[in-house]
């Protein structure tokens, strides 16, 4: 779990950040749009809302020696799941390679999206910026295989082209 910072203002909200979340089983991420400002209580109710009451609760946490996760309200939330925090020092592959990569890699993603200017418009013109291009970026990083098994497979969840190709061909045989 990290953060990516310093990303220019997106969405209404004016999100600068980005929480990412790796989950190391199946190699899979979740990233929220989010304030650079979020104190422990937002970033633990943003992961209880849109994290653990999908996934259930963590059973270790690794992050690097982030202020929001080393305070005490999310050290007595996790003792009180039972949750293990391993705490990493910062910009250290060596210690936690899998969730570098994937971080570096969403970070670049989202950072070219950035540089091409936020007027980025839909078929009906409407204008999108970086935070509505999220779940896009999560497909695509989910639908790449690393070890001839896709991330999202592992997870439970059909590949999204087989399940298009598989919908497109129940359509011709319909009509």
């Amino acid at each position: 779990m990290d953060w990516v910072a310093g990303l220019p203002p997106g969405d209404d909200r004016g999100c600068h950040s980005l929480l990412v979340i790796v989950d190391r089983l199946s190699k899979t991420s979740i990233s929220f749009p989010c304030h650079k400002d979020y104190t422990a209580m937002d970033t633990t109710l943003l992961i209880w809302n849109r994290v653990v009451s999908c996934t259930g609760i963590f059973s270790i946490i690794i992050s690097d020696r982030d202020p929001k996760l080393n305070s005490q309200l999310w050290k007595n939330l996790h003792q009180l799941f039972g949750t293990i925090l391993s705490f990493l020092t910062a910009y250290h592959p060596q210690n936690d390679g899998l969730d570098e990569i994937m971080i570096q890699t969403l970070e670049d993603m989202v950072r070219k999206i950035c540089a091409y200017g936020l007027e980025l418009k839909d078929c009906d013109g409407l204008p999108h910026d970086w935070c509505m291009l999220i779940p896009t970026k999560e497909i695509s990083l989910r639908n790449k295989a690393p070890h001839n098994i896709y991330p999202v497979e592992s997870s439970g969840t059909r590949k999204i082209t087989k399940a298009l190709r598989e919908r497109k061909f129940m359509t011709k045989k319909v009509r």
